[in-house]
């Protein structure tokens, strides 16, 4: 663990975080959570509530190093321009990434997911919910660590966050949202780098 940093200190910034990204994924996050409980065979017990608990268990560790980072880069929060600059363009040009469109493409589409690997039990629906936790945070990663450069406290840019990933997976011809995020971001890193 870095220097001045304690595990309690690390632990309560890990559950921020997590709290934060769950209420940032929860717009793009309720239409699995539904097609979970739709789409479950017969007898399965509490489709949508193993499945939203394996969604949060693939974010767990992504809000760990956030908070391992926040506590390590304390002293230099809020970041320089230059850093800011170079995360913005980061996050804009894994917009045009195959694997970004690969895990936005999986998180289109629910049913097609869900009806093709469902079997009874607990284990498996808290595996399902895991395997799209995966995909959603390789679609959604850097934008969300932006929230590490930008402000994590920034209840506008937290707003403004969830609603283009929501609109980003909740319509299925969308490619121009994700280009034009791309192109916005490292439009915003270009202006932020001349600060």
């Amino acid at each position: 663990m870095a220097r001045g940093m304690t595990l309690a200190a690390w632990a309560a910034a890990a559950l921020m975080w997590q709290a934060m990204m769950l209420v940032m994924m929860a717009p793009a996050a309720y239409p699995w959570l539904r097609a979970a409980r739709l789409t479950a065979p017969a007898g399965t017990r509490y489709p949508a509530t193993g499945f939203g608990a394996g969604y949060a268990a693939a974010w767990l560790p992504f809000s760990a190093l956030l908070a391992a980072l926040q506590l390590d880069l304390a002293h230099a929060l809020p970041a320089a321009p230059r850093e800011q600059a170079l995360c913005l363009l980061a996050a804009g040009v894994y917009q045009f990434t195959p694997l970004k469109q690969a895990c936005l493409r999986h998180c289109r589409h629910p049913l097609s997911f869900l009806l093709a690997r469902w079997e009874n039990g607990a284990a498996s629906t808290f595996r399902l919910g895991v395997r799209h936790g995966w995909f959603c945070l390789g679609c959604c990663w850097a934008l969300m660590a932006l929230a590490l450069v930008l402000g994590a406290m920034n209840l506008l840019w937290m707003a403004a966050l969830a609603a283009v990933v929501f609109v980003e997976q909740a319509l299925p011809r969308a490619a121009w949202v994700r280009t034009g995020l791309g192109l916005a971001l490292v439009a915003a890193a270009a202006a932020r780098a001349l600060v």
